[in-house]
């Protein structure tokens, strides 16, 4: 074999050797499975106070992110969790490890009975935080008088016909299409996110909510990840939430979307789409959409459907309903 198409298979070798390793991980998706993983208790988020190095004393957040087997990624944020004090721009340190030994450059930690000890290099403790459950402050919102149920646990009669989207516990399953009933609106959805500990990247609980079957906001596992367009809240390609509001897998979470359709005449398009999102309750997105994502159809004319992508996860869906504009 010549050295230069050694080289072009490297890469095709790398590809399909971590194609293999996300299509094997395994995927839970029952809550009383996920617990009886001993790692379950331990991931999550914690705040507490504290001081980092080179930073001031205050209010300091963690988000514990499953790694498989007993190992955890750690990201530390000065301010507090993303979305309740800290920002993008603001310090986060990340250690790496085991529950009883974390370490990164300038820190140490530990958790233990529901706490994050955290030291610095000379093992003087600095913080410790507790364990906490955030719940978006949207989470079994009530559909207002003139609302349009579209998913509430008793049928699919609003979506185009499919098999095996409605669980044995009322829930409903991703790889659905509303029928296209509707042009600007105002939505709300809930969704769970499996636990798969050992994948990662987009093999991670994927999905993804198609606004006008053209706009994909990606419905993913990215708890504790950057946020990029690519990850939970990003518009694929397009535009990154404003801070990743992911919760960790198997906490049901929301989408409140304040959607524009965009205006066309003679077959041409006068306006864009409009988009305001919230994720669990904080605004991660107020844009325009200059275009459609991949995936579905191209940009158009409505009344289009709402389109809950399947991506070979088991990624659920429940009180979802809308009102239109």
């Amino acid at each position: 074999m010549s050295r230069k198409l050694y080289l072009l298979l490297i890469p095709v070798v790398i590809c399909v050797v971590s194609i293999t390793l996300t299509c094997h991980a395994k995927e839970i998706y029952d809550l009383p499975g996920a617990q009886a993983d001993p790692d379950f208790a331990v991931q999550g988020e914690y705040v507490g106070e504290g001081a980092l190095p080179e930073m001031a004393q205050g209010k300091i957040g963690a988000q514990v992110i499953a790694q498989g087997g007993g190992k955890f990624r750690v990201v530390v944020y000065q301010g507090g969790l993303p979305g309740d004090g800290w920002k993008r721009e603001d310090p986060r340190i990340v250690l790496e490890g085991t529950a009883e030994e974390l370490k990164s450059d300038k820190l140490s930690g530990k958790i233990a009975d529901g706490s994050l000890s955290i030291a610095d290099a000379d093992g003087k403790r600095t913080a410790k935080l507790a364990r906490t459950d955030r719940k978006s402050p949207t989470l079994g919102a009530k559909p207002p008088a003139g609302a349009v149920v579209i998913f509430d646990g008793t049928n699919l009669d609003k979506f185009e016909p499919v098999d095996g989207h409605l669980t044995e516990d009322k829930l409903l399953l991703s790889g659905v299409t509303t029928k296209p009933e509707y042009n600007s609106y105002k939505l709300h959805l809930e969704f769970r996110l499996s636990w798969m500990p050992e994948a990662r990247g987009q093999g991670r609980s994927n999905s993804g909510l198609y606004l006008h079957d053209c706009y994909e906001c990606q419905v993913l596992d990215s708890f504790g990840l950057e946020g990029e367009n690519n990850e939970c809240g990003g518009f694929y390609q397009i535009s990154k939430p404003i801070v990743n509001m992911c919760l960790p897998p198997m906490t049901w979470q929301t989408y409140d979307v304040d959607f524009t359709a965009p205006k066309y005449e003679d077959g041409k398009k006068t306006a864009n789409a409009r988009v305001v999102l919230k994720h669990n309750g904080v605004v991660i997105h107020d844009f325009e959409p200059p275009r459609g994502t991949p995936g579905r159809k191209p940009e158009g004319p409505g009344p289009r459907g709402i389109h809950l992508q399947g991506h070979g996860n088991h990624v659920l869906y429940r009180n979802v309903w809308l009102e239109p504009k």
